[in-house]
């Protein structure tokens, strides 16, 4: 499959559809889809007939994060690679993004929805940030925004011990608008972007620039220096043992890592 089918876009009633179709890889992004991502989200900002963003994957899983061979073959090397220009077009969109989750969402499944000004999912969806069991760093502007959304300690609990969490949760903490039915996911986040299509376009990009507006700068810092950390721990003991583990099945040992 090419980029175009593991990204589907398609443009109607003022609505941009990207949709991560990837089901044998449990929708994990690869280098293309994070180009393809990128340009449709850029594309998005500069076309008139395109006034909110719709994002989803499909009825099993939203995405299961990275694709790890891919990027350990290719990992991101600057701003320039896919990865960091999806990062940077996903948290400065000027027009509202909607997400749609169902199932599996872990690593930046979880973090790109801190940038969706709308995220509806469904009630039996499962949440994972395990960054830093990979022996990695937290991405995507995570470590601003999470604690500015519930705070230090539970922003800790999640990116620190990396464990899986509830729908329930992940909608009492803030990272999603609403739980829904599972089956019910896309139609609801189409309906609530149908009615973003509705409202003064001009009017709608302009508040959600203000909501941003006390931390886009640092955020932006923050996306760049995570990618930087990030980028060393792919080179480190700790990170090696833990990406070995992952491929063999077995639990990583960090013990003789200080």
């Amino acid at each position: 499959m090419n980029s175009a089918d593991l990204i589907q876009s398609e443009t109607g009633e003022g609505i941009l559809d990207l949709r991560i179709n990837r089901p044998d890889k449990k929708n994990a992004l690869n280098l293309a889809m994070y180009q393809a991502l990128a340009d449709g989200l850029r594309q998005a900002d500069s076309d008139d007939a395109v006034r909110v963003i719709l994002i989803s994957g499909g009825r099993e899983c939203f995405t299961s994060g990275n694709d790890l061979a891919d990027f350990l073959d290719a990992p991101p090397t600057g701003p320039d690679s896919p990865v960091m220009q999806f990062l940077l077009a996903i948290s400065q969109a000027r027009k509202p993004i909607v997400a749609a989750v169902n199932g599996l969402a872990v690593g930046v499944g979880v973090t790109m929805l801190l940038h969706c000004d709308l995220a509806y999912a469904g009630s039996g969806a499962s949440f994972q940030m395990p960054f830093v069991n990979l022996g990695l760093c937290p991405e995507a502007g995570s470590t601003l925004l999470l604690p500015r959304i519930m705070g230090h300690q539970r922003a800790a609990e999640l990116l620190l011990l990396g464990e899986a969490f509830s729908a329930d949760k992940a909608c009492r903490l803030g990272i999603v608008t609403e739980l829904c039915p599972d089956g019910d996911v896309l139609v609801i986040a189409r309906k609530r972007a149908l009615q973003l299509a509705a409202q003064p376009a001009a009017a709608v990009r302009l508040a959600k620039s203000l909501l941003k507006r006390d931390y886009a700068a640092q955020l932006k810092e923050t996306i760049f220096e995570e990618g930087t950390q990030f980028m060393e721990r792919l080179k480190s003991p700790e990170a090696a043992e833990a990406l070995q583990a992952f491929m063999q099945r077995r639990k990583p040992d960090f013990s003789r890592f200080s």
